[in-house]
């Protein structure tokens, strides 16, 4: 099923017209689809924060699977695709609301510039948000202000102030992620530590000889966890991105060489597996305030 606007979402579900061309607040329990009798495959072009109380069956994303639980947000992007497996022997009734909105939405606002800085519109749904009651209760006053504009006559500030709700609202998940990854602080710490061991054996076996100096999608995959994700947890844990982590760790690498051999930066560049030695150079200066040479000969 391939949803490319807010009528087909409204038609997918069995609810009535829109009243807003680009967005749409859905109450699930209102929806008429029989999602018991048959599975789901969506492919959508739009943007979806979606609290769900209850889910019947499983949900995949990708080929990764989740059962939801209650008090759960999760959050799609235009071009991401969702599955829905049903199972009859444990059917529970879809409970939660569904906002959705189209990019086109966001055309010439300040929001259409930052929305990509959202990363949690990237996260796997195993790594989505679980709510407290209390932040429940502040994400539903945001929904209630958005469909109070919807429902009335629409007018020059309707725009303006569904887009500043529909900020709100993604500043509220915001911060409630950084809630979420403090309250996981030492399940996170355990994610920190697991990275540090990978990222050693993965020079000790001398991989980057073949594979070069490994990404953040390396360790998010071995981890089993988004790039983004991965991200957001390593700089909220630690204060620095996972790229810096990595950079650090090379670069101690490239001080003991330096010091302790005679080879020539550009076969320590590529003993760490640089392509490019200038590139080494470069983040090598950055990052400790002098170029190889230099801090070969100043120590």
């Amino acid at each position: 099923m391939n949803i490319e606007t807010i009528h087909e979402l409204h038609e997918a579900m069995g609810l009535g017209k829109p009243k807003h061309p680009l967005i749409t607040v859905i109450d699930f329990a209102k929806t008429t689809d029989n999602y018991s009798e048959h599975a789901h495959r969506i492919a959508t072009n739009l943007y979806g924060i979606n609290l769900k109380n209850q889910l019947p069956g499983e949900m995949k994303y990708g080929r990764k699977k989740y059962d939801f639980q209650e008090g759960t947000i999760m959050f799609l992007a235009p071009g991401q695709t969702m599955e829905i497996q049903p199972d009859e022997t444990n059917y529970l009734e879809l409970e939660g609301w569904g906002l959705f909105f189209h990019p086109d939405l966001l055309r010439r606002s300040a929001l259409s510039k930052r929305i990509g800085d959202y990363n949690f519109f990237s996260y796997e749904l195993n790594e989505s948000l679980h709510l407290s009651e209390k932040e429940k209760l502040i994400l539903n006053g945001t929904i209630e202000r958005i469909e109070f504009e919807l429902d009335n006559n629409i007018d020059n500030s309707s725009q303006p102030l569904i887009i500043a709700n529909i900020e709100l609202l993604l500043e509220y998940c915001s911060r409630f992620y950084n809630r979420q990854f403090i309250t996981r602080s030492t399940f996170d710490s355990d994610y920190i530590a697991r990275f540090k061991k990978k990222l050693s054996n993965y020079f000790n076996a001398e991989v980057q000889k073949e594979k070069g100096i490994p990404g953040v999608s390396y360790f998010a995959e071995q981890l089993h966890l988004s790039p983004k994700y991965f991200s957001d947890l390593v700089r909220n844990e630690t204060g620095r991105n996972a790229m810096d982590h990595i950079h650090h760790f090379i670069l101690e690498k490239a001080k003991n060489r330096l010091l302790s051999t005679n080879d020539s930066v550009n076969e320590i560049a590529y003993e760490l597996g640089f392509e490019y030695p200038q590139y080494f150079s470069r983040i090598f200066k950055k990052k400790i305030g002098v170029s190889p040479l230099q801090y070969r000969n100043q120590n």
